[in-house]
């Protein structure tokens, strides 16, 4: 049994709804074309890659270094 072609319907549910915050109402009054426009599809945009996350990690820790709580920047 091959599995059907098409739209992924449980995933852009989520993404419109979940992700997006969508009513169920607009999510489905959307056609397909808009909604993937507004998950970002066709603009180009790559996903991040890791060492771009890392790079982000390193410049905004999550904890303050030693050098913010010696002079007061991070309570």
């Amino acid at each position: 049994m091959t599995p059907r072609a098409g739209f992924d319907w449980p995933a852009l549910m989520r993404a419109g709804i979940h992700g997006l915050g969508l009513r169920p109402a607009e999510f489905w009054a959307l056609t397909p074309a808009e909604l993937l426009l507004m998950l970002g599809e066709g603009t180009g945009a790559a996903p991040m890659r890791r060492d771009t996350l890392d790079a982000l990690l390193a410049r905004f820790p999550d904890q303050p270094t030693r050098e913010e709580k010696a002079d007061g920047r991070h309570g």
